[in-house]
């Protein structure tokens, strides 16, 4: 008797033991797989020839190569509309978009390979009506530092102008057909020195801040669209304008990288990025990415070895059974906290990455839309709640109030203004419940509208709709609103009205003798009085608010625009008359 070994996702069928029985699921991963290829079988063919995927993988290479094209300067004037640049390393070459604008800047990244050639040579070229060479630059790659991200200004030869562009080089190296896994047992974490980011070191390199140490050790439940569901999975880190990745391993679920890494921090608020693609065709073309993860840098626990979950999945990818994809880091960070403060009063540094293709995101209008309605709601309950004390509708809180605001103006000082801003951090500091913190890496834009479109309620379409509609028409109104307030305020400056504006220049000067005379403690304590004693006063006096009703006796410009008055000039009127007649 003899046996076959029975494939992955293959079953025996009990009425033919003979037989073999696909199931379902397998037959869901082929039709993905189908359905990919006949959606993008013109950019399967561009990648398989352009970027010569299969030569790549059967030749044994040094290092990747990952390149970022910036933009460049002191180019001839009126040269950008039509530049690009060529990449060569070895046999390998790549080109640059066309650029279409008067300004050239790329921003375009480019993955090489690395194999006896060390020379980068980059070409810049201009098309307009004939193909004209601007000029060369060549780049020693042994003379860079490995798993480090270099950021250059590279003079052209044979030209003029210089590119700007970053330039990192993996210490992975292929020694064998599909043997990119180095041994990497034992694996230690090194944390990064503390003595060297003290208080008191304030060297030069005020441009760094810190240092990050990051371990990546391995991932679990990665599912990928192939026929296996299995991934050649590796991981990606990025940290401002520094990218690192690992090796490839190549067809598991649950790879093992055990490697490490070290950042530069140029700025503490900044964000650890890790994402985990994968490197088969299939998966290429639809991004190839099995999961994501943002860590912010304020957040790190040092030494902590922990898990960390890949939330960010594709919408079509499946999950290996009884597993949710996850990833396993140990990261520690140092800093200088006085160097990390003062940076933070400087520019955020620029992301030379491709911008993002703006998309219309319904989920995320009505996100928007909801959070601008809060806000309105929140005005306007801010602003009933003050009349509730204005009118002594309860007793107790109005002169619990009145007696509050004549103790704080009578108390307060000028120098007191800062510890103001600082009341809102303690109530939030105090009444924050860390349970129900949710962690940054869930705002994703990409897992929010997931998550938006897969939430099932008893709520109807018509339901939905009516609630989009009032959210709309809040809004709106709340704009108009706003819109017509601040062309009133523009219109009293403009003497829409003189006799409106004649009448606020009097009151603004007298209150600003009432000032130098008298101090604004009691001011403000007379106008608590004032508002506070109206109703006491006057019972049946119409709640109203003095700055808003004299605001509305402004026109605004849609009630000019009715006030406008056709003038006729007189000769032109009385030559008409005189003909008619």
């Amino acid at each position: 008797m003899w046996s076959l070994a029975i494939p992955d996702g293959f079953v025996m069928d009990p009425l033919a033991p003979t037989a073999l029985a696909v199931s379902s699921e397998f037959m869901d991963r082929i039709g993905s797989g189908l359905t990919i290829l006949r959606d993008h079988s013109k950019k399967v063919q561009k990648y398989v020839w352009k970027n010569r995927k299969f030569d790549i993988l059967k030749k044994s290479w040094k290092s990747m190569v990952n390149v970022v094209l910036i933009d460049a300067k002191d180019t001839p004037a009126g040269s950008a509309n039509g530049l690009y640049c060529k990449f060569k390393l070895g046999s390998e070459g790549h080109k640059s978009k066309q650029l279409s604008k008067s300004k050239p800047s790329w921003c375009e990244r480019f993955n090489l390979y690395l194999y006896d050639d060390n020379n980068l040579e980059v070409t810049v070229w201009h098309k307009g009506k004939q193909k004209t060479f601007m000029g060369r630059c060549v780049i020693d790659l042994s003379q860079l530092e490995k798993e480090k991200t270099h950021e250059l200004w590279q003079e052209l030869d044979c030209g003029q102008g210089s590119l700007h562009m970053l330039i990192t080089l993996s210490a992975t190296a292929r020694t064998m057909l599909l043997d990119n896994v180095p041994t990497t047992n034992g694996v230690t974490h090194a944390a990064p020195e503390v003595e060297k980011f003290t208080w008191y070191r304030l060297d030069n390199n005020w441009g760094e801040v810190g240092e990050l140490s990051v371990t990546v050790y391995g991932a679990e439940g990665l599912s990928a669209l192939g026929l296996s569901g299995k991934a050649d999975s590796y991981c990606v880190l990025e940290l401002d304008n520094n990218r690192v990745q690992t090796h490839t391993v190549p067809g598991t679920s649950d790879p093992t990288w055990n490697k490490s890494f070290t950042f530069p921090i140029d700025d503490v608020t900044s964000t650890l990025t890790i994402t985990v693609k994968d490197e088969s065709i299939i998966n290429t073309m639809k991004d190839g990415t099995l999961g994501k993860i943002s860590i912010p840098l304020l957040t790190i626990v040092n030494d902590e070895k922990a898990w960390f979950d890949l939330s960010n999945r594709p919408k079509k990818s499946v999950l290996t059974k009884g597993n949710s994809s996850k990833i396993q880091l140990q990261m520690s960070i140092a800093w200088n906290p006085i160097k990390a403060s003062l940076r933070l009063l400087s520019p955020k540094t620029n992301k030379y990455t491709e911008p993002t293709p703006r998309t219309f995101s319904i989920p995320l209008i009505y996100n928007n839309l909801k959070f601008i309605k809060v806000i309105f709601s929140a005005v306007y309950y801010g602003n009933e709640h003050l009349k509730y004390l204005f009118e002594w509708e309860n007793r107790e809180k109005s002169a619990l109030a009145l007696g509050v605001w004549l103790l704080f103006w009578f108390f307060f000082r000028m120098w007191m203004t800062p510890l103001l801003a600082v009341v809102p951090f303690v109530y939030f500091w105090a009444t924050r419940n860390t349970a129900n913190l949710i962690p940054i890496s869930q705002f994703d834009d990409d897992s929010s509208e997931d998550d938006l479109e897969s939430t099932k309620d008893d709520k109807t379409i018509k339901t939905r709709l009516y609630e989009l509609q009032d959210l709309t028409f809040t809004i709106k109104d709340g704009i108009d609103y706003i819109v017509s307030l601040l062309q009133r305020v523009r219109n009293l400056f403009k003497f829409a009205v003189p006799y409106l504006s004649y009448l606020v220049m009097t009151v603004l000067v007298a209150a600003t003798v009432a000032l130098y005379i008298i101090p604004i403690n009691y001011i403000f304590m007379a106008l608590g009085i004032y508002k506070f004693m109206r109703k006491v006063l006057n019972p049946d006096r119409v709640p109203n608010n003095d700055i808003l009703d004299f605001i509305s006796r402004i026109p605004d410009d849609k009630m000019l625009k009715q006030w406008r008055e056709l003038r006729v000039p007189e000769n032109n009127f009385n030559r008409t008359y005189s003909k008619r007649r």
